[in-house]
Parts: structure tokens; sequence; C-alpha cells
């Protein structure tokens, strides 16, 4: 499809203001009534993110189409903010409102803002998500978990193993020419096929078969298909509302008409710390979870406080020689990638002989005032969050080296 892309960029179209803001109102009404509402999404609604597109005036391919090297200033993906576009679909999903998203981008971004495992098929796949092809086990990490392609774009291993079976890991990346997923491309599809709306949200709607999921809401019958992209797609005729629009400004307005809010952008994170003992000998592992208990790989570096040593690779695990006391409070020092500078963190596990020895800890991150807040479920209940921001130390930028 890169080869695909004609030198000049078809045009992108801008309507009024007050055009788009009853355009807003139309598709609230719609989402409103909708009893299966989907959302499809594009390269478009990662562009205020500063991800560039492909099809744009200076998208990826249309550069390569005319030899031109970028020159704009862009932002990593592992770094990028979610978008106005991205949040407002992450409320929608909290609401019931969103039933299911599909998504040709593989920028992370959905996940990493807030969006259910099992309410998403990124059909093109995902930069930092590598799977074992051995037992189907899958490993989100908080850098680019994508192969060299030294030898060929079809080798998709990443060089790394499988943690449960050994297996070699290989990358999710759908390269051209390449089949699809066809777990999620089958739900896409079978959500499609329920869905009564449909919004197509920053794509040109050219690359196929992803491009055939909105197509099957759209040709139902009592079904509506909104399209909201700068450039014409091939579906516009079936479109029963066209916006030409950038995603956010659409976005926003459409939540204002419903009278929900967009959440702000917090890195969440998931740990876990589990004590094994075995004849007085206590083992600590520390790690990162995903919603759905998918392995996420976020620390740098993990240190038991007050000690020299300085784990470095996973797994983290910590061993304790000596016997420990019911009640002792174990202090851990973590260290993250820092793509968006997150300080070090401190958090306190509690050791107890007669409860459960695993701990999970919730742990945000607000990029803008650069602070972090903490909570533990409860164990005895399993469901309520306990606050723990006012016992959790936010370290300096270095693991401290204070020995015992």
């Amino acid at each position: 499809m890169a080869d695909s892309a004609p030198k000049v960029a078809a045009m992108e179209r801008f309507e009024s203001t007050q055009m788009i803001e009853k355009k807003a109102q139309t598709i609230a009404d719609c989402i409103k009534r909708s009893q299966h509402f989907i959302v499809f999404t594009g390269a478009g609604v990662s562009t205020s993110a500063g991800i560039p597109d492909f099809r744009g005036p200076d998208g990826a391919w249309t550069l390569r189409a005319q030899g031109r090297q970028r020159t704009g200033k862009t932002v990593s993906t592992l770094q990028a903010i979610a978008t106005p576009t991205h949040m407002a679909l992450v409320e929608l999903q909290n609401r019931g409102y969103l039933k299911y998203l599909v998504s040709q981008n593989c920028d992370g971004l959905h996940r990493k803002s807030g969006i259910l495992s099992d309410k998403i098929s990124e059909l093109h796949g995902n930069s930092n998500l590598e799977v074992c092809r051995d037992c189907g086990k899958e490993f989100i990490r908080d850098f680019r978990a994508v192969a060299t392609y030294e030898k060929t774009v079809r080798d998709h291993r990443t060089g790394r193993k499988c943690t449960r079976c050994s297996g070699v890991l290989h990358d999710s990346i759908v390269n051209f020419g390449e089949s699809l997923p066809a777990e999620a491309l089958q739900r896409a599809f079978d959500n499609a096929t329920k869905a009564d709306l449909c919004l197509v949200l920053g794509s040109s709607l050219t690359v196929s078969p992803a491009n055939e999921i909105p197509e099957v809401t759209g040709r139902r019958k009592n079904a509506k298909l909104v399209i909201c992209n700068l450039q014409e797609t091939p579906l516009d005729d079936l479109a029963d509302t066209r916006v030409y629009s950038k995603t956010d400004d659409l976005m926003v307005r459409v939540m204002g008409k419903l009278n929900l809010p967009i959440p702000q952008f917090i890195l969440r994170r998931r740990l876990v710390i589990e004590m094994e003992t075995n004849n007085e000998r206590h083992q600590m592992t520390i790690s990162g979870v995903d919603e759905d208990n998918t392995p996420v790989t976020f620390l740098k570096s993990v240190k038991l406080a007050y000690s020299r040593r300085l784990i470095r690779s996973e797994p983290f695990v910590i061993g304790f020689r000596g016997s420990l006391e019911s009640g002792t409070e174990l202090k851990v020092e973590l260290e993250f990638m820092g793509h968006y500078n997150e300080p070090n963190l401190e958090v306190t596990y509690e050791y107890h002989d007669d409860a459960d020895a695993r701990t999970l800890y919730l742990l945000e991150y607000d990029p803008t005032s650069g602070e972090w807040k903490t909570a533990k479920e409860d164990q005895e209940s399993g469901n309520s969050i306990i606050d723990l921001t006012d016992d959790t130390t936010i370290l300096s930028d270095t693991i401290s080296n204070v020995a015992f």
C-alpha cells in the first residue's frame, strides 16, 4: 500500500465550526439511541499527539512517494500523550456506550489510554506487544517490541523468549502482504455485524480487508455509518453522516453534546509483588501486569531499600535467607523506563505468613504534574482499593544506593 500512495496527497477539506457543531449533535443523538456502538480508527486519531499519518500532505507514504525526508518534528510512540479523541473513546467505553473498538493503528495508544483488551481489535498489530506462537502468551513492553527484519520482513522474531514455555517471541506487527490476525479480525467482523452505529475516525478506508469492517455496518438495514476524515474515502456514499474535520474537533463537541467529560491522560501501571516461601527461604518477585494479567514490562530496575543489590533485568527476584516475621514491612524501590519522565517510586510490601502472599498495586502517573498516586487491592475483599499515596515515597531520578 505504500507504493500506491500518490505523490500529491488527496485534498483535505475542513468544514465550518457551525457545521461540525450540527453534525456533532446528530452523532451524539445516534450514540444515545444505539444498542451496539462501535468505532473504527485510523492514523488520524494520533496526529495531534505528534505521530504522523500515512496519506496526508506530510504523511509517511506521501513523503516516500515524493522522495522527500521528513523535516518536521515528530513524537515517539513511547512518549506520545493520548489525544482528546483517545480519551473520549475511553470515557464512552467506561460509560457503557462504546461496545467495541477496531483500530488500524500500531502505536499502542488505545491500550495505553485505557481501552480494555477485550474491547479492541488491533488489526495491524501493536508495536509494544509481542507474542509466543507456541503457547499464545502475550507480553506488553514499555519499549518497541519489534523485530529488526534484518533477514526478511517476514521474520518477526524479537530475540526474546517466552517466560512460560521458553518459546520464541514474535512481534505483532502486520507488514504489507501479510494476513491480519484471525481472531482479532473475526471479533471485528462479529461486532460490525451486530452494530447499529459505526463511527469511523481518521481513516482513509483504503486498506483492505480492514476497510470492509465499517462497510458491513454501513450496509446493514437500520444501522448507521458515520465517517470523520479530512480526505474523501471510498465509503463516503454509504455514510449517513459525513464530517470533514480533525477527529479531536469533532469528538470534543460530541462529548459536550453528551454532557460527558473527556478525562485527562493518566499513565496507569499495575504492579504485582508475590512472596514464595519454601523451608523458611523467601523469594519476592516483582512484575507488571495488564488488566487481563498479560505480563507488562515497564520497570528498568528494582532494588530493596537499604540494599546495594540492583536488579536490572526480568524476572525481578529478591531472595531472603533468614526467616521473616509476620508484619515485616519491605520497601521496594522502582525505577521506570522513564518515557514520560516518571520519577522513581518506593512502595511498601507487608509480609504476613498467614495471608495471601500476592499484592496488587495500582500506580497512576500524571505526566502534567509529574506526580504518582498509589493504591493497592484490599486482600480481604479482593475488590476494594486502599489508597497508599500518602504512604508512598517518590524518589529522585536515580535509584538510591544506601547500604545495610
